[in-house]
């Protein structure tokens, strides 16, 4: 009887790893550097050569393992097919079936944000709970829904991509999608330095942000926790802008719980009062009793969710 699993979260500059045992435990994890030279073409081939070199030194053989995992950014879909993962440099292809034979074992593969989202929902913030929408605040908006359970990928697995959805008309500076007035443009971490600076602009009232050259997402939400009212502004228009299209996301897929990760959420709870007392007024009432939970598993969110796949 099978043993073991392996999680494998591809990023732009490292992969990460896990080992688990049957039962969700994380035995070992590791890192290996993503090369994304030539179309990325040696980057499963790697992954392959890490997971069976870690086979060898732990002396576990195929027939030990269960099967192994794999999250990568770009639109994946149920099948395990990547339609264009830009910045791995990869085409349209199936991880599924040439991870497979590279390795002998099953594989099952899907979009990072989505695979991070079942991570948190099986050993994260949102343990306990089958129906889940996961926010990463980072860089960017990315997002992932768990639905009984199961990851939603969609038809060609862009399902989740919250951060691309149309909030703001007439804005005049373009996401890096190609669209304008996207959510990631007003409450990524990029996104509340704009709102600060554009805040800023509008007039003199006096503010600690005022004079500073290096502006973050975290000195915004240090000076809000330290009472200064302009700052307070920024942090109630980010809440107003998150909180009113959760509200949106929850009238199509009811979640029972929004777990908010990314490094804007290092802010703690303070940032989830702000979101959710936006949601509040804005939400259809039978998805009103939604909660709102930090993510616990920080990095390793995509290497438990990449094992989950294959556990179920």
């Amino acid at each position: 009887m099978a043993k073991y699993c392996f999680g494998v979260d591809v990023g732009g500059t490292t992969v990460k790893l896990g080992c688990f045992d049957t039962e969700g435990t994380l035995l070992e994890k590791w890192e290996i550097t993503t090369r994304t030279a030539n179309g990325g073409e040696a980057i499963l081939p790697d992954v392959a050569a890490s997971i069976l070199d870690k086979m060898k030194e732990r002396e576990i053989s195929r027939e030990d393992v269960i099967g192994v995992g794999v999250g990568a950014p770009g639109p994946i879909d149920g099948e395990g097919t990547v339609y264009n993962a830009v910045n791995l440099g990869w085409g349209t292809f199936s991880i599924k079936t040439q991870l497979q034979g590279l390795l002998n074992i099953p594989v099952e593969a899907g979009n990072d944000a989505n695979v991070a989202a079942l991570g948190e929902m099986w050993k994260g913030g949102g343990q306990g709970h089958k129906n889940l929408v996961a926010v990463t605040l980072g860089t960017g908006v990315g997002g992932g829904i768990i639905a009984d359970g199961r990851i939603l990928s969609g038809a060609t697995g862009a399902a989740g991509e919250i951060g691309h959805i149309h909030v703001m008309d007439g804005e005049q500076e373009m996401c890096n999608c190609g669209n304008y007035g996207c959510l990631e443009q007003y409450t990524s971490a990029t996104g509340i330095v704009r709102l600060a600076k554009r805040r800023l602009a509008a007039d003199d009232k006096p503010s600690s942000l005022r004079g500073n050259d290096s502006i973050s997402a975290k000195t915004v939400f240090d000076a809000v926790k330290a009472g200064d009212e302009l700052a307070i502004e920024v942090a109630e228009q980010f809440g107003e802008i998150l909180g009113k299209e959760l509200a949106n996301i929850a009238g199509v897929v009811n979640p029972e719980i929004f777990v908010i990760g990314g490094g804007v959420s290092k802010a703690g709870p303070i940032l989830l009062d702000y979101i959710q007392k936006n949601y509040i007024p804005y939400v259809f009432a039978g998805s009103r009793g939604a909660l709102f939970a930090l993510a616990t598993l920080g990095n390793d969110a995509g290497i438990y969710g990449a094992a989950k796949m294959v556990l179920d």
